[in-house]
């Protein structure tokens, strides 16, 4: 009897065998939305000091190539292009991630890839879509299985899980068989990291930006060195001393390959609104909309607190950042920057705010409270209650926020989010109407990518 092919081959097998024409149309829609929003993402990203420092990385080392680095002139080989703008999709906390989470972040670490490679072969709109679709629903399996154990072991899970889909992006494009995209994802177990001593060190909390940048490299390294012959263990991610044992070993083999081809998980993808860590958008958004209905702001506050989940407490508690990404990625400090800034402006999360010492001052002093594992709602679920120095106060449960899929943001909200992110201008309008009829662009180098100076 012929032993059964690992979870690797099934998904190889999947993918390569993926047509645009399987993929139903809401898992298509989710996908071009979660494109056009990473999009927007990078430029907006491209303009900022960490992304130059990678983008003039790429420039010097990245060598000779077709494939362009957003908002800029450059054009590099596939892998630096896929590390620049990876970065540049994840330079501000605007790209999107899963809900119920799973540690993916599918447009930062997929997109990239995808456009790297299909610059370079001058695919469609459509295999584009079609590639990315596949790295997904591979992805999202590969986070569903670690059951959210990694970065309990201070592993960014993103870094450990990305570099799969991304060699199912890039392989898919580069027209690799089965056995070849079996060998990538091989290699790709060997190419993942990204550790979140940033969370706990109070500094370098730039690092993660770069996560999603290697993360996207690495596989499109992968299915490169595979398409060349260059082999991987088949059992990389259920085997002995594979993506489970090392990384989570309480996790759940099953899930790698659940409902693969007749459940769509793409559809579970949610964009953010805000340009902070997820697990900050539930009080951020509860304590704008209590101003909102209420008349109140910081100023009016005597004191704050926060009913959240372990994780937030284990690893977004972090009350004096130094940098404006550690502020991005505390709970406290973004939900003190919502009593005092309108939140829907990216800027909001910025040097100004990071240096407020009002705002400051509230992040030291608000409660953060663990909620019981028995109360409901998600990992990202929270229970702000606000009392104010006239005596009044106020609560607010939150489950879900604008931009998950129970929620999703409709069309103008994501057209007007796209403006404010790529810049507002005539090379903005256009890019946002091919990237809204993606399947008619018969050559990915004709996007309006380039040049934001």
């Amino acid at each position: 009897m012929a032993a059964a092919p690992t979870a690797a081959r099934t998904l190889a097998e999947f993918a390569t065998g993926l047509k645009y024409e399987d993929i139903p149309a809401a898992a298509r829609e989710r996908a071009r939305q979660c494109i056009i929003d990473t999009t927007g993402a990078a430029l907006f990203g491209s303009r900022l000091p960490w992304s130059r420092i990678v983008a003039g990385h790429a420039r010097n080392c990245g060598g000779s190539g077709s494939s362009r680095v957003i908002g800029t002139a450059l054009t590099v080989s596939p892998p630096a292009a896929a590390l620049a703008n990876g970065v540049c999709a994840h330079a501000f906390e605007l790209d999107g991630l899963r809900k119920p989470s799973a540690g993916v972040h599918p447009g930062a670490i997929l997109l990239p890839a995808a456009l790297a490679v299909a610059e370079e072969r001058h695919a469609g709109g459509r295999e584009l879509l079609t590639a990315f679709v596949a790295g997904t629903e591979v992805m999202f399996r590969i986070g569903l299985a670690a059951k959210q154990t990694t970065e309990a072991l201070g592993f960014h899970a993103p870094g450990i899980n990305g570099p799969y889909g991304s060699a199912i992006v890039a392989g898919k494009l580069l027209g690799l068989d089965a056995a070849r995209l079996t060998q990538a994802l091989g290699i790709a177990g060997s190419l993942g990291g990204g550790l979140l001593a940033f969370a706990k060190a109070g500094n370098g909390a730039m690092v993660k930006r770069l996560h999603m940048g290697r993360a996207a490299e690495a596989g499109v390294v992968a299915a490169l060195l595979a398409r060349d012959g260059y082999e991987g263990p088949d059992t990389v991610l259920e085997g002995q001393y594979g993506y489970l044992e090392a990384y989570a070993r309480d996790g759940d083999a099953s899930q790698f390959t659940k409902g693969l081809g007749t459940h769509y998980d793409i559809v579970h993808a949610c964009l953010k609104r805000y340009a902070c860590h997820i697990t900050a958008h539930t009080p951020v958004q509860s304590l704008q909309e209590l101003r909102a209905e209420h008349g109140f702001n910081g100023d009016d506050v005597a004191a704050l607190t926060i009913h959240a989940r372990h994780k937030i407490l284990s690893h977004h508690d972090i009350r004096e950042p130094r940098d404006v990404a550690g502020a991005q990625y505390s709970v406290p400090f973004c939900a003190a920057i919502a009593l005092y800034y309108d939140v829907n402006d990216p800027l909001a999360f910025s040097e100004t705010a990071l240096n407020d010492m009002k705002v400051r001052a509230l992040a030291r002093s608000l409660t953060l409270v663990e909620m019981s594992e028995t109360e409901k709602g998600g990992a990202w679920a929270t229970r702000v209650g606000v009392t104010l120095k006239d005596g009044r106060k106020f609560e607010r449960f939150a489950d879900e926020f604008k931009g998950t899929p129970a929620s999703p943001l409709s069309a103008d909200e994501l057209r007007t989010k796209f403006m404010r992110m790529a810049g507002a201008d005539a090379r903005a309008t256009q890019l946002h109407a091919q990237l809204t009829a993606l399947e008619d662009v018969s050559d990915c180098r004709t996007l309006a990518i380039g040049s934001v100076d």
